[in-house]
């Protein structure tokens, strides 16, 4: 068992899925970090109506943090950054969950504003592109929300977050089973291009010149559907998802969770999450480039330049 002595960063990230535990070291990148643990999560199932977590969702929060921090510890990792994302923050019930699991565990989940996300998934495209990348527009569809946010150096100078989530149109907008009909599909389409310029105001004419960054498991699996493979350069094409909907439209849950790309646990959401992509390719010019690192991985290279900072270290390298 590798034993990380010393300072690193690290971040337990509970999403709707996983609870994923990555460990850098001074030095390191999120390419090949020193440690990674994950426990399987489905937080969706776990969500009523209303929004509100189960007692069932609670205790599976809690075990997987207690999977997570107790691998964290046998490794030497003392300070952990516990991420709760928006399929908690969210939750009717936010708080009672994050005091039970801090009652279970002794670990309090810690929340980051919409706009904050935004902000650490540029850090993570502009460390992933480098200086090289020049001025990015970044593009994460999650759960519950979507972030846009733009730059031309190392941070973000703009930075939304909107509740524009795959989960979130999901549930709010699409029927609760296929075959989804084309009324239902425009009415979100409308709503998401709606809310998109209209956070995007004056600075829309800005950003014309800016390389499209799309960041988010959502966006990969689209990317994936739409013929590219894993290892190649990966874009994401406004034809190419328009022409899918239709097709995910139809089918029911299982067939989706057959298509390449889409994973069981989405599949639910693959819709939601295609017309949202749909929308900002719109609004974004039809292409973006997909790129692996997101949230989690901007907030572990923020936490890693702390470490530098009183360390003395060299600073992890971008990818490219």
């Amino acid at each position: 068992m590798h034993r990380i002595e010393g300072p690193a960063a690290a971040v337990l990230d509970v999403g709707s899925f996983s609870a994923r535990l990555v460990v850098l070291e001074p030095g390191g990148s999120p390419i090949d970090p020193a440690l990674t643990h994950q426990t399987r999560l489905r937080l969706d199932r776990e969500l009523d109506a209303d929004g509100r977590l189960s007692k069932c969702g609670i205790a599976a929060i809690a075990k997987a943090v207690a999977n997570g921090m107790d691998c964290a510890r046998e490794h030497g990792v003392k300070d952990v950054f516990p991420l709760a994302t928006s399929s908690i923050r969210d939750a009717v019930n936010s708080r009672e969950a994050v005091r039970e699991v801090a009652r279970e565990t002794g670990v309090e989940l810690r929340f980051l504003s919409g706009r904050r996300e935004a902000e650490l998934t540029y850090v993570g495209a502009r460390r992933w592109y480098g200086a090289a990348g020049g001025p990015l527009l970044v593009l994460d569809i999650g759960g519950g929300t979507v972030e846009l946010s733009a730059g031309a150096g190392e941070q973000a100078t703009f930075a939304r977050s909107l509740p524009l989530g795959a989960r979130s149109v999901t549930r709010d907008w699409l029927p609760a089973e296929p075959p989804v009909r084309s009324k239902h599909v425009s009415a979100l389409r409308d709503h998401v291009l709606e809310e998109v310029a209209s956070a995007l105001g004056d600075v829309k004419a800005e950003l014309a010149e800016h390389r499209v960054v799309g960041c988010s498991k959502v966006l990969r699996q689209l990317a994936r559907l739409a013929g590219d493979r894993p290892g190649k350069a990966r874009e994401l094409h406004l034809d190419d998802v328009r022409a899918w909907i239709p097709r995910l439209s139809a089918m029911p849950f299982a067939r989706r969770a057959q298509l390449p790309g889409i994973s069981r646990q989405r599949a639910q959401q693959a819709l939601g999450g295609a017309v949202v992509a749909e929308a900002l390719l719109t609004v974004a010019g039809g292409k973006m480039t997909i790129c692996p690192w997101s949230t989690r991985d901007g907030l572990l290279l923020t936490l890693l330049d702390q470490l530098t900072d009183a360390t003395g270290k060299h600073r992890s390298r971008p990818a490219a």
